[in-house]
């Protein structure tokens, strides 16, 4: 995979390589093809959260049907079953165990909205099953599994697209056609926000597994550890086992802005500095987290700023990008609303809010079989996750890095490098040759 690693990342949305290297599958699962009237059967994966919204996206889409609903609590899992029936007055198959679901040929594409250290374990085994992907952000845990993913939707030419909404927006398009044509002059940096209310989670302890919960299928890659509510269910973002802090959470919306607007991939020099100000709770990750990437061959900077509390917006944005040029800067508010501010005076430009259907452009690219219309390529969730797991190792290291984005590897710090990587714990391990 090192050819492939050597590509030029500003031209990474245009062009990839597929993976020269032998690699072992379970089973050759042949390639579907889909016309414009035939049924696509969907599976979601992880209801807690995002899935709910997988449901919604792909039952909106003509001719695709979701099929199946799959997590390891039984309780929500019938309650989203319950949900779904009431809802669309059809019913719906119900797995915990997400393997049952790939072993399934009836099954065209899923929608992942597991815990973050699942994500790329679980598009890799579709991918090998013959399965298409739709995966909520981040799309990886750690910056190796990330590549690995994308060798596995190469490989065995899948279709896999990232959960970044805002990709398929049409003013947020058009907002980078805005950076690409000179409308604010020499784009020469980026600024990430993620300004969210996160409050004290408190400190709950352990206590057994609760018998609505397979917690071992729910640990999946992840070292074992005893049961605790701290964790289970939405506040695992904030634990480094299993999430990535708010700079890998909402934040992966911003990362790949930056990496978009800005026509970059990953950068050279990483540091990172933050912590724990405000509450005394369980959370490993910090609350208030500042990172900078600096790009030096293409004379570009990325600021990203993370804050859990009070705080003023930038401009009208809170959660969102600013970019920076010679000639103004561009403001990208949420998922659907652009503004330009021209001159010293900051004159209002051209501004447009309107968003898009990012479910509607997979199943589009599932039924002609070309990745290449992905608004949200695989390669694309690789680096736009890897860059905020960039940020968390030197945060965690306390230094100032250096990285070379050919080989994605640190420059001569081992101990950086042995944070690209997590220890899986079987059977749920991410191979070495996917």
């Amino acid at each position: 995979m090192e050819q492939d690693k050597s590509i030029d990342r500003r031209t990474f949305l245009k062009k990839t390589a597929v993976t020269s290297a032998a690699f072992s599958a379970p089973t050759y699962v042949p390639q579907k093809a889909f016309g414009s009237n035939d049924r696509i059967r969907a599976a979601v994966l992880g209801l807690n959260g995002r899935g709910k919204s997988h449901i919604e996206g792909f039952m909106d889409q003509e001719n695709v049907q979701v099929t199946t609903l799959c997590d390891p609590d039984s309780k929500i899992l019938a309650e989203r079953a319950t949900d779904f029936s009431s809802k669309y007055s059809k019913s719906v198959k119900t797995e915990k165990d997400l393997r049952k679901v790939f072993e399934d040929k009836e099954i065209d594409v899923v929608g992942i909205a597991t815990p973050n250290h699942w994500h790329s374990l679980a598009t890799i085994w579709a991918c090998q099953a013959g399965k298409d992907v739709y995966v909520e952000k981040p799309g990886s845990h750690n910056v190796w599994e990330g590549r690995k993913m994308v060798e596995a939707a190469q490989k065995y030419n899948r279709i896999v697209q990232h959960g970044v909404q805002l990709r398929s927006s049409e003013a947020i398009r058009e907002a980078v056609d805005h950076l690409r044509k000179g409308t604010i002059g020499k784009v020469y940096m980026a600024r990430g926000l993620v300004f969210r209310w996160r409050g004290d989670i408190g400190k709950k302890g352990v206590e057994p597994v609760p018998n609505h919960l397979d917690y071992d299928i729910w640990l999946g890659p992840a070292q074992q550890r005893p049961f605790s509510r701290d964790i289970v269910h939405y506040n695992w973002h904030w634990n480094w086992e299993f999430g990535n802090g708010d700079v890998g959470n909402q934040g992966i919306h911003e990362t790949d802005m930056c990496l978009w607007g800005l026509g970059v991939g990953l950068p050279e020099k990483i540091t990172a500095m933050g912590g724990k100000f405000l509450f005394d709770d369980a959370k490993e990750t910090p609350e208030t987290l500042c990172s900078v990437y600096h790009y030096p061959k293409e004379g570009k900077l990325i600021e990203f700023e993370v804050r859990p509390w009070c705080t003023n917006l930038e401009d009208g944005a809170g959660v969102g990008n600013i970019f920076y040029g010679s000639e103004g800067y561009l403001v990208i508010k949420g998922y659907d609303k652009y503004e330009i501010f021209l001159g010293r005076d900051r004159t209002p430009g051209p501004s447009r809010e309107k968003g898009g259907d990012h479910f509607q452009n997979f199943i589009e690219c599932v039924r002609s079989r070309d990745a290449s219309k992905l608004h949200a390529p695989v390669e694309s969730a690789h680096l736009s996750s890897a860059l905020a797991h960039l940020g968390n190792i030197s945060y965690r290291l306390g230094r100032v890095l250096e990285f070379d984005p050919a080989t994605e590897r640190f420059k001569n710090d081992e101990e950086a490098n042995r944070m690209l990587k997590r220890e899986y714990r079987a059977p749920y391990v991410v191979p070495e040759q996917v």
